[in-house]
């Protein structure tokens, strides 16, 4: 636990003790807090409180004019509270304060360990078996809806997006942000029942617009699949990273990638590059697809967005329809397929993204 926590109490609690000396020491017999600035850091001078005993007693004592009363959480007294006096009121003030800085203690340690057992199921560092018993310790709500954003940096002002992604969502005990690298951070978020995806979408486009709006600073974030179940965040996470890499190959303009909405991108994604190369050959007549010039693709990119549809596609291009229709027929001539046809239109679809797969030579495509 942060010593700045109890530093930061005894601080707010120097007047209620009437002017005298009040602070925390450790089980090495250190100083942690102290209303005596100067005193902060240094060795106990008072006594040596044996607090390595998780048996010990919680009793309040004195010694050389001062008043201890050591506290702890789950049964181990690993601190204890010193005020200045050995009467009654001292003993009063001690029992206050060990209560009071206790349940700070309790809360910060559940705060910061649930944060921490998130951040390691995410990246897979627990083993299945010790989740259950973890969770249960932690008295943590295992079976409820969530999901992982990934938020990465892709340029940033002098700020700190990390700081700023944990001031939007303070709520420490449903959604937890941690970083896995200096330019990644996870953002874990405690979801309702009726969440849509939509949902996801606009949560983060505010975390986006915030960063880039009033800080300057861009980012993609990937979404994963919402989960039930504590266990899931990692596959959780994985789509998120997925999400993000899928949509720097297929959709490069876009900054916001949710993995429910790959569709095929994320299957060709997985994809071996000896498959979709023979793939490609299959489809193609050599050379065939190369032949196509930048006009003729971005017709057939129109093409489609308008659900093949040559009225909607011609009016769209500002082009006659019997140009649009020379075009498609070109196109015909040199691959052999026929768009204005549902199934020629589909498998041409899968060929130019299994394409545009191939030219981004992502690794995970390499055989695997």
């Amino acid at each position: 636990m942060s010593n700045k926590i109890f530093q930061n109490a005894i601080n707010q609690l120097r007047d209620a003790a009437e002017g005298k000396e009040i602070g925390v020491i450790d089980n090495n017999e250190t100083i942690i807090a102290c209303s005596d600035s100067d005193k902060t850091g240094t060795r106990s001078n008072f006594y040596a409180v044996d607090l390595s005993d998780e048996q010990g007693s919680d009793e309040a004592f004195t010694r050389e004019g001062f008043t201890y009363k050591p506290f702890g959480n789950a049964g181990k007294l690993d601190h204890a509270v010193f005020v200045q006096g050995d009467d009654a009121v001292a003993f009063a003030q001690a029992a206050l304060l060990s209560i009071s800085l206790g349940l700070i203690k309790q809360h910060y340690d559940e705060k910061y360990d649930k944060s921490n057992f998130i951040k390691n199921i995410v990246l897979d560092n627990v083993l299945p078996g010790d989740i259950g018993i973890k969770t249960r310790e932690l008295h943590f709500n295992a079976d409820v809806n969530r999901v992982v954003f990934l938020i990465s940096i892709v340029t940033s002002a002098d700020i700190s997006a990390y700081e700023i992604i944990q001031n939007l969502f303070p709520d420490k005990s449903k959604d937890f942000v941690f970083k896995i690298t200096d330019s990644d951070i996870v953002l874990v978020k405690e979801l309702r029942n009726n969440t849509a995806v939509k949902d996801l979408e606009k949560l983060a486009r505010s975390i986006s617009d915030t960063l880039s709006g009033e800080f300057f600073a861009k980012v993609n974030v990937g979404i994963g699949a919402p989960v039930t179940g504590i266990k899931e965040l990692a596959r959780s996470f994985k789509e998120s990273q997925i999400a993000i890499e899928v949509g720097k190959v297929f959709d490069t303009d876009k900054t916001i990638v949710c993995y429910t909405n790959l569709g095929i991108a994320r299957l060709i994604y997985h994809l071996p590059t000896t498959l979709c190369e023979t793939f490609l050959r299959e489809v193609f007549k050599k050379g065939s697809i190369e032949s196509l010039d930048h006009e003729t693709l971005f017709t057939i990119q129109r093409f489609f967005e308008n659900n093949l549809n040559v009225s909607e596609t011609s009016r769209k291009l500002f082009v006659h329809r019997n140009t649009l229709v020379y075009r498609l027929d070109k196109i015909k001539k040199l691959t052999g397929l026929d768009l204005r046809e549902f199934e020629h239109a589909i498998i041409f679809k899968i060929a130019l993204m299994v394409r545009k797969y191939l030219s981004s030579n992502h690794p995970a495509g390499n055989g695997t």
